[in-house]
């Protein structure tokens, strides 16, 4: 969740209008200040007119499902956190973590779920007692992506060569996505030549990224999709303070301008793009 830093930061002003209207892929309105209602109506002000709520484990899902369900602007994307994934085997047992995906299985089933996600493996967080766990919940939720015709959102921390290898050993859904790309260019010529979507969120503008700038400029606009990760990974010259769906133009200029794309092209193309990776 937000840190207490974050939360005492005044909100960014909203940013000029998208000339063409685009999707937030990623975001969690439930770990954000103020109403659904009130996140949309921002969003929508400055062309951010669908978002994808994240459900990273079995009570934050149900709720993702719910507000899809009450908001056209909406759609859910469910799965275990690959941290909670870990956290469920390592603390309740192997058991409670089979059931909590049994339970995911059955609200990605929903008409209003769009994905399955966000899964994958975080090996920053969760030490090497956590890795098979991570490993065995990522290959039950490649298996429900493709059983169900889901697209697969991935979480890769610091776990690059597993995650690739797991995706090549379960063979990986016909739409996957690489939520907030943490890669170099090559990983984004890897992902690229499979067929796989980049997310890019905030922290590609930030100074010290230049290998995730690196990797955009390596990325064909073709697979490309823009994110907030909200409330997290605002991006500058906000860096610090709340982050939230309307600040999707600010990334998506920050990554035209790295791309030596034209803002209207670029948004053409991640507006396409993320309408295919989800289906709607």
């Amino acid at each position: 969740m937000a840190d207490n830093r974050r939360e005492a930061q005044p909100a960014p002003p909203l940013p000029t209008p998208l000339p063409v209207a685009v999707a937030d892929s990623h975001t969690h309105l439930d770990m954000q200040d103020g109403s659904v209602e009130e996140a949309l109506a921002k969003a929508a002000s400055v062309g951010v007119t669908t978002v994808v709520q994240i459900g990273c484990d079995l009570d934050r899902a149900r709720w993702a499902v719910k507000v899809a369900a009450e908001h056209e602007a909406v759609w859910a994307a469910v799965a275990l956190h690959p941290n909670e994934a870990a956290r469920l085997a390592l603390e309740e047992g192997p058991d409670a973590l089979a059931a909590a995906i049994d339970g995911i299985a059955e609200l990605a089933a929903l008409p209003q779920v769009k994905a399955v996600g966000e899964t994958g493996l975080d090996y920053f967080r969760t030490g090497p007692e956590g890795v098979d766990a991570q490993q065995e919940s990522f290959r039950r939720h490649i298996r429900l992506a493709k059983e169900l015709d889901r697209a697969l959102v991935i979480h890769d921390r610091d776990a690059h060569g597993d995650v690739l290898r797991l995706l090549a050993e379960e063979g990986a859904p016909e739409r996957t996505v690489f939520h907030c790309f943490s890669g170099d260019a090559g990983l984004a010529r890897r992902c690229a030549e499979r067929g796989y979507f980049m997310s890019f969120a905030g922290n590609v503008t930030f100074k010290n990224a230049q290998p995730l700038r690196d990797a955009l400029i390596a990325a064909p606009p073709e697979l490309l999709l823009v994110e907030t990760d909200a409330p997290f990974l605002t991006p500058s010259p906000y860096r610090g303070r709340p982050n939230a769906p309307y600040l999707v133009p600010v990334t998506l200029r920050a990554m035209a301008d790295t791309k030596g794309m034209p803002v209207d092209e670029l948004a053409a193309h991640v507006a396409a793009n993320t309408a295919r990776a989800f289906s709607y």
